[in-house]
């Protein structure tokens, strides 16, 4: 059988498998076992094995559990009461002050956590209630959340991120550094969002009334609820950056960071750790399956001369880079209406990685657009996480799915323009990296 037809048969078989919703791990195992035995007999299963074995002893992996158990325990630890409380006194003053802090505090979150429904957890059960109360418009808090909350996998310290250096061989620093700037600049662009949105249309988020605003002294002393939350960021992202660890050290310093902060906040208990460690460990047993299940499947698909076929494809094609690029950003918009920001990456990766590579495109640049891409994947319906988590927030309010859909619609479009805007600036991802990280 020709490379044009395994290829071909490979991926329209792995298509139906997703499309009749076999999990992921499922579907990219199983093709690597049929496709392998039937062009190499019973030797591919030695293949297979010795794939899932490299996986294993890829030591920045270890950093993957290491950040869920900090994410589930920042849940627990009581951090977000502080970090909204600091918020609602220092922006509650502002027409859509407690919109835009609740953004400013997921991006916070996001800089100590790496996962997207942390942030909308934990802002949607403190946050949502409280700008409800004080007559916001729902689609605006709901929208506020849940986009804040998507920045999770693009602003460091990111799983994704992790996952696509250990495909891609590109430095897990420089990756997580640029991610920060084009992080900034969509929770930048939300805040602005909010702000002139209500600026225009009052009552969509009302000031607090002066009475209830915070003075200076009030002000300050919220200030302590950040101090914590930016000890934690310091200590992991200022430890990697610097070089005094690697990212699974600076990943202990985090889960270390977060069961120190549950300590503090009389939140620790055997119960707590409990919950945590099942919590991590059903996470990361999913995470560590597709990466097992895509590292078979890129195995068996390079070895039968793949992705060569695909580039000479490529080469004849009378197109230039740029469309290339566009096709896959297309293609990434239109999975993450389906299908999570890792499954994603481990479908695509072992297509797209080398076509980059082919092309000549920055593969850290290449890394961090898909981040900023996978944000849109968390809102879009039918099956964005974040639309999920909101739902079940929102279940006692009486608030519709088609309604947290149009909350979300926004905030897609601005996500889309800093997508835009990435990809025609690309130092926006890779200045930052060349300047600390050289």
């Amino acid at each position: 059988m020709s490379v044009e037809a395994v290829t071909l048969l490979m991926f329209l078989t792995m298509l139906l498998l997703l499309a009749s919703g076999l999990p992921v791990v499922f579907v990219l195992g199983g093709s690597a076992l049929v496709f392998g035995y039937t062009v190499w007999g019973p030797a591919s299963l030695n293949v297979v094995v010795a794939a899932a074995s490299d996986l294993l002893r890829a030591n920045l992996l270890v950093a993957v559990p290491l950040f869920v158990f900090m994410a589930y325990m920042l849940e627990k630890s009581g951090i977000a009461e502080d970090l909204y409380g600091a918020m609602h006194r220092w922006m509650g003053g502002l027409r859509g002050g407690l919109a835009a802090g609740t953004v400013l505090a997921c991006t916070l979150v996001a800089a100590m956590s790496g996962i997207s429904t942390t942030g909308v957890l934990m802002m949607g059960i403190i946050g949502l209630p409280a700008m409800l109360r004080r007559g916001y418009d729902r689609r605006l808090a709901m929208g506020s959340i849940m986009a804040g909350g998507a920045l999770g996998p693009l602003i460091p310290p990111s799983i994704v991120m992790i996952i696509y250096s250990l495909l891609s061989g590109q430095s897990i620093g420089k990756l997580f550094v640029g991610g920060i700037l084009p992080g900034l600049l969509l929770s930048g662009l939300f805040i602005t969002y909010i702000l002139i949105r209500c600026f225009l249309r009052p009552d969509l988020g009302p000031p607090l009334p002066p009475q209830e605003r915070a003075g200076w002294k009030e002000k300050a002393a919220a200030l302590k609820g950040v101090l914590l939350p930016g000890l934690i960021v310091l200590g992991v992202l200022g430890s990697l950056f610097v070089g005094i660890a690697t990212p699974t050290e600076a990943a202990s310093v985090g889960a270390l960071g977060a069961i120190l902060s549950a300590a503090v906040y009389r939140r620790l208990s055997p119960a707590v750790l409990k919950a945590v460690a099942f919590q991590s460990l059903k996470t990361v047993s999913m995470v560590m399956w597709v990466i097992f299940g895509a590292g078979c499947f890129a195995t068996i698909y390079q070895g039968i001369g793949a992705s060569e076929f695909i580039q000479n494809l490529i080469k004849g094609w009378p197109v230039g880079t740029w469309v290339v690029l566009l096709l896959i950003q297309a293609t990434w918009i239109f999975l993450g209406c389906l299908m999570d920001a890792i499954s994603i990456l481990m479908v695509t990766a072992p297509v797209f990685i080398p076509v980059a590579q082919f092309l000549g495109v920055d593969l850290l640049w290449f890394g961090v657009l898909y981040a900023v891409n996978t944000e849109m994947g968390y809102l879009t319906p039918p099956f964005g996480v974040n639309l999920f988590v909101m739902r079940g927030i929102t279940q006692e309010l009486g608030i519709s799915t088609k309604e947290i859909y149009l909350a979300a619609a926004p905030f897609i479009g601005i996500q889309f323009l800093g997508l835009v805007l990435v990809m025609v600036f690309p130092g926006i991802i890779t200045w930052l990296p060349g300047l600390l990280l050289k």
